[in-house]
């Protein structure tokens, strides 16, 4: 992979529960690794349920392989966040592709 097609610095981020001082649960988002990567819009689009307008876009990560990297992390790249809903490796495993969405 040439290095110049990752030009976007993006953060990995996993999911973790901690309890604050109540005892509630509290879910955060700590960074698992930050790396380049190219970061390519497919598709966007509208929609209204339940009286509420929404938009989502549908969105390619391009990043060199990582073998710690799950469909129940995410993205974030700038001030936007991109749920990963699969993550598909080469076959080389030299790289790996990440279908993700952003819910505006």
């Amino acid at each position: 992979m040439r290095a110049g097609l990752l030009r976007h610095k993006v953060s990995i981020e996993y999911k973790s529960v901690t309890r604050n001082g109540f005892g509630e649960e509290v879910l955060t988002w700590p960074e698992l690794a930050g790396v380049w990567a190219r970061v390519e819009t497919l598709t966007g689009g509208e929609s209204v349920e339940q009286s509420k307008a929404g938009a989502a876009l549908t969105h390619t990560v391009l990043l060199r392989y990582r073998s710690d990297v799950l469909p129940t992390m995410r993205i974030a790249w700038h001030a936007r966040v991109l749920e990963i809903h699969a993550v598909v490796p080469d076959a080389l495993k030299s790289e790996m592709t990440l279908e993700c969405s952003e819910v505006v």
